[in-house]
């Protein structure tokens, strides 16, 4: 593996190779999960073409006090009992840290990226969770500086601040003595921050030198999970790769309420994919909500095992949405909403990006829809249908070069999303 590095608003590696960030929320893995169910994890996510995990060094099931899967803690405590993340308990072969650095060497064995969270937000803001807040600005650099003196020679991190809070004053200094300890460390890889749900962090760090990218959670519920392009499109601003780090997650009861009983599937799953990349993203987290808790006694909440859901629908689907944009040329690939003419709201609405000779549409019910579109310098127009449930692509017709016209796609209904895809044909 390379070191990656931005490209405007995208990602590649130091040679210039295009990468796409295709993660998966997996935040209780190291907590949780033995070495043998590691690998699994990692390999199957590997076979499905996944690039990262999105992990948690602390995790949010009270990670202080619960041992992980060899019944080890991550810290010792101090005088008053409580865990000091300035004492870590790094003692025999299956110490807490020893485990975490076996999860990332799995992961690079699999070819794919950890995206690790040093804490989970709780741990210096908690308003709700376990907690206890353990993390000052005194003490946080120097937490920081030691875990990224111990990984800054991996080459398959991507640091990610935060964990799911907001940020008042004495909390982002706390996230920038973080930030300032991973640097002191010597340690180069890219950094971006976790918020809340339906933010992003522009909201609070957009003067922040260090963020790299900047990372929304367009959340479970539906304030803004239909319209989670919109807020590709205003990270899109800062100048700065940008993606979801946590949209609807599959298996995931609607609203965070099981008792509606609907839980958001593939179909849901692909909606946000899709709008997220058209609209200029460097990559799209998959989550599903058995998975990132690594559930192993199903609930009303939590309705399947981790092992049960590992190759549900959209876990098996949405590396396609990472096939469309390797496709073609890459790094010239923006948002176009201008070319589509036909009004929708919600789930009908239909998005549009465009790149060096191509265009792309997608319509996440099937809706007909309307374009006017321009090819310079060609002779024609490819037009095909690419189906984000199989990933094939189909040439229906060959369009004069520009003009405005109406497609009506092969099928319609929830979960017969599709792509239209316009090829400029030059001769």
């Amino acid at each position: 593996m390379k070191q990656l590095m931005t490209k405007g608003t995208y990602l590649a590696y130091e040679d210039g190779t295009p990468f796409f960030l295709l993660g998966d929320t997996a935040w209780e893995l190291a907590h949780k999960l033995t070495r043998e169910e590691a690998e699994h994890y990692f390999a199957t996510r590997q076979r499905q073409g996944f690039e990262a995990a999105q992990i948690v060094a602390l995790a949010e099931f009270n990670g202080l006090r619960t041992p992980n899967a060899y019944g080890r803690v991550p810290f010792l405590c101090d005088e008053t009992g409580t865990p000091d993340p300035l004492q870590p308990d790094e003692s025999g072969e299956y110490s807490y840290w020893a485990h975490l650095d076996y999860i990332i060497d799995c992961a690079a064995a699999h070819h794919m990226f950890v995206v690790l969270l040093p804490t989970w937000g709780d741990k210096f803001n908690k308003m709700w969770g376990e907690g206890p807040e353990v993390f000052t600005t005194e003490n946080a650099g120097v937490y920081a500086a030691w875990l990224a003196a111990r990984y800054k020679d991996k080459e398959n991190i991507i640091w990610m601040l935060g964990g799911d809070r907001p940020l008042e004053e004495k909390h982002r200094k706390i996230i920038d003595a973080m930030a300032a300890g991973i640097r002191a460390a010597g340690d180069t890889h890219l950094i971006t921050f976790h918020p809340c749900g339906c933010q992003t962090s522009c909201q609070y760090l957009s003067d922040a030198d260090y963020i790299d990218m900047h990372s929304a959670q367009t959340g479970h519920g539906t304030e803004q999970c239909y319209d989670s392009d919109k807020i590709m499109l205003e990270m899109r601003k800062a100048g700065r790769p940008y993606y979801d780090s946590e949209p609807r997650y599959e298996d995931h009861p609607a609203c965070f309420d099981a008792s509606i009983g609907y839980f958001w599937d593939a179909a849901d799953v692909r909606l946000n994919a899709y709008r997220d990349v058209l609209a200029g993203a460097c990559g799209h987290t998959y989550g599903n909500h058995s998975v990132w808790s690594m559930t192993r006694e199903p609930s009303d909440y939590f309705p399947f095992t981790f092992k049960q859901v590992l190759c549900h629908p959209g876990a098996e689907q949405i590396h396609y949405v990472k096939a469309l944009r390797m496709s073609r040329d890459y790094f010239s690939l923006e948002p176009a909403d201008e070319c589509v003419r036909t009004s929708y709201e919600g789930a009908g609405r239909v998005t549009a990006a465009k790149g060096d000779g191509y265009l792309y549409a997608y319509t996440p019910l099937g809706l007909p829809f309307t374009l006017e579109y321009v090819f310079e310098d060609a002779k024609a127009a490819k037009a095909s249908w690419f189906d984000p449930r199989t990933g094939k692509e189909e040439v229906f017709t060959v369009i004069p070069p520009r003009g405005k016209m109406t497609f009506a796609p092969v099928s319609s209904g929830k979960g017969c999303d599709w792509v239209l895809i316009l090829d400029k044909v030059k001769r």
